[in-house]
């Protein structure tokens, strides 16, 4: 039985450029991968939460908000783990994606720049988690996409909570505020419709 799974209103208001057909059906067809690389992007979640607290520990509400962030994204790592064991699959590190890596080099040095575009991309990479899940739960063996279905209010709730921060901490114009995140955004639609020789969770069209 196909899972329902529509998605967040303000995911797809934010996004132009929706996960290829491509991508869809090479996950369906690789679990397994997909679910070792799901693991390690809630892990590095939890970590680029902690990171903010480490970098930014003066800024108390941001302090505050990715003390929780971090501790339910070690939540969802927990439970995808579950999904590992239960297909006797071995949790293992696997190496950055070109996706992360790449909106990451973007980031500008020098404040407060760099705090904005940390908290842009982090948005984006949330939101774009949140339209995968949405996308994959119809096509997924049905417990699978119940779980992955679970879990878009939760990722719609980061998005929202990095992209207010990058909003309220960084005390830049609207405008300004504006067109960096159309950089970015554009930036990132880009990896996700060009040829990708790895196959990850955030990867673009199957090379």
């Amino acid at each position: 039985m196909a899972v329902e799974s529509p998605l967040p209103a303000p995911i797809a208001a934010f996004f132009d450029t929706p996960t290829p057909a491509e991508w869809v059906n090479e996950a369906c067809q690789r679990l397994p991968e997909l679910l070792q690389d799901h693991a390690n992007c809630e892990l590095k979640a939890a970590s680029t939460a902690l990171g903010f607290i480490y970098r930014y520990p003066e800024r108390t509400a941001l302090s505050s908000r990715m003390s929780r962030l971090a501790r339910e994204e070690l939540r969802h790592f927990e439970q995808v783990r579950k999904w590992l064991d239960e297909m006797s699959v071995p949790f293992e590190q696997v190496s950055a994606s070109r996706y992360a890596g790449t909106l990451r080099r973007a980031v500008r040095q020098g404040e407060p720049q760099k705090l904005m575009d940390m908290l842009i991309v982090g948005a984006i990479i949330e939101a774009r988690s949140c339209e995968r899940f949405a996308v994959l739960a119809p096509h997924l063996p049905e417990r699978l996409g119940r779980f992955y279905a679970g879990l878009l209010a939760s990722e719609a709730r980061h998005f929202e909570h990095y992209l207010n921060f990058a909003r309220q901490e960084c005390a830049v114009g609207e405008a300004v505020f504006n067109a960096r995140l159309a950089e970015l955004k554009e930036i990132e639609a880009e990896l996700i419709i060009s040829p990708d020789s790895q196959f990850r969770f955030h990867s673009g069209i199957p090379a």
